[in-house]
């Protein structure tokens, strides 16, 4: 652990983030496998009322439950520690060096791994916590108070670094020929989706409106900034070519597209919900094929560069340890929590296919291997570089 200390990357805020959201990866069983027509969200009363019928589902009810609360508390545990990094880290002088260098917007790992584990309090709640759901509109404004700072932190990390590289010109693309500047964008989609759940949610108008509000306001940015990021990184890519360790960094773009599908879900329902709108089921099934289409194009050209340049044989396979590593986690937990959304809102809920059919069953198999190869190499991320430290 002395070498992580001394070697500090805020990057290693990943590896918190990949498990917090592997816990949510679960979750999605639950949320679409269980019937909550009551709750938004499945919740504790409705777990136990399967699992008491103690048959087979009631053993894969109990099973997923276990993988949702190993994977949080495993979150929170990575997470504590990196703020003891940080803090250690804050005080050395490779700190300053990093602020003032465009690897500077490494440091939005730490609001998006923040946003995330409100995230993973909200899961854990509605599984683990009896009657949570009795005085759940109490806790979203505490859930708003809570994106709010962290937003509010994303925002002053991302300001500075845009005024400096604004001010001094200092954008060195040889330095960019990477796509590791949309970290900035993935916390943002990160906090978006989590001012979205209270907005989709709430009973309350206010809370409701506020939440959507601010939603909308985090995915605007968000949509802005990858799109001036995409211009001028692919501009240092085509020039120099794309820097080897940090290659990885083209599947960032899957998780920022799953959150702006669910951001997207979230507005639609909670317009629906408290102004009047009319849900359209088909408009689903095109959202969610657009993204899924989106994400499979990303990976398939991801894949040939990486297997090219030889990052799988040296830092996936090969002994060459990297914190940039860790943001191969997340690509893999996207692209099966948006697969769900795309089974059950795009497909079930148009008619395309039925629940618990063959056909229901077959369409899990691409995203069910993705899920298993994303929690393989975690602990083999985690092993080669945090454990062995």
């Amino acid at each position: 652990m002395n070498s992580i200390k001394n070697n500090y990357n805020p990057l290693y805020f990943l590896a918190s983030l990949g498990a917090g959201g592997l816990s949510i990866s679960f979750f999605m069983y639950l949320q679409y496998m269980i019937p909550h027509k009551e709750t938004p969200l499945v919740i504790f009363e409705q777990l136990l009322d399967v699992i008491s019928k103690g048959n087979f589902a009631s053993f894969l009810t109990v099973l997923v439950s276990l993988f949702i609360l190993f994977f949080a508390v495993t979150h929170y545990v990575l997470l504590f520690k990196n703020l003891l990094w940080f803090r250690y880290f804050k005080t050395t002088e490779n700190y300053n060096n990093l602020k003032s260098s465009v690897s500077g917007m490494s440091l939005m790992a730490i609001p998006l791994t923040l946003a995330m584990s409100i995230n993973v309090l909200f899961v854990i709640g509605a599984v683990f916590v009896p009657n949570l759901w009795t005085g759940v509109e109490y806790l979203f404004p505490f859930a708003l108070l809570g994106f709010m700072a962290v937003g509010l932190y994303a925002l002053s990390i991302f300001a500075k670094q845009m005024f400096r590289i604004i001010l001094t010109g200092d954008l060195n693309y040889i330095n960019t020929n990477n796509l590791s500047q949309l970290l900035s964008v993935f916390a943002f989609t990160m906090i978006s989706v989590g001012f979205a759940g209270s907005g989709a949610m709430s009973h309350n108008l206010t809370i409701n409106a506020i939440g959507l509000f601010f939603a909308i306001f985090f995915v605007s940015l968000a949509v802005i900034v990858l799109i001036s990021k995409l211009i001028l990184n692919f501009r240092g890519i085509l020039k120099y070519g794309i820097d080897q360790e940090t290659s990885p960094t083209i599947w960032i773009v899957i998780p920022i597209l799953t959150l702006i599908g669910i951001t997207l879900v979230r507005i639609m329902f909670g317009i629906d919900h408290h102004m009047e709108g009319n849900i359209s089921y088909s408009s689903f099934f095109v959202l969610t094929s657009i993204i899924v289409s989106l994400q499979i194009l990303t990976a398939f050209f991801g894949y040939v560069i990486m297997k090219r340049n030889g990052y799988f044989k040296e830092f996936v396979v090969g002994a060459k340890k990297s914190v940039g590593s860790l943001g191969l986690i997340c690509p893999g937990v996207a692209f099966f929590v948006f697969g769900m959304f795309f089974i059950h809102l795009g497909l079930v809920k148009n008619h395309i296919i039925d629940k618990f059919t063959l056909a229901y069953y077959i369409s899990f198999i691409p995203f069910l291997f993705v899920q298993i190869l994303t929690v393989f190499y975690f602990f083999k991320f985690i092993i080669k570089l945090i454990n062995n430290k």
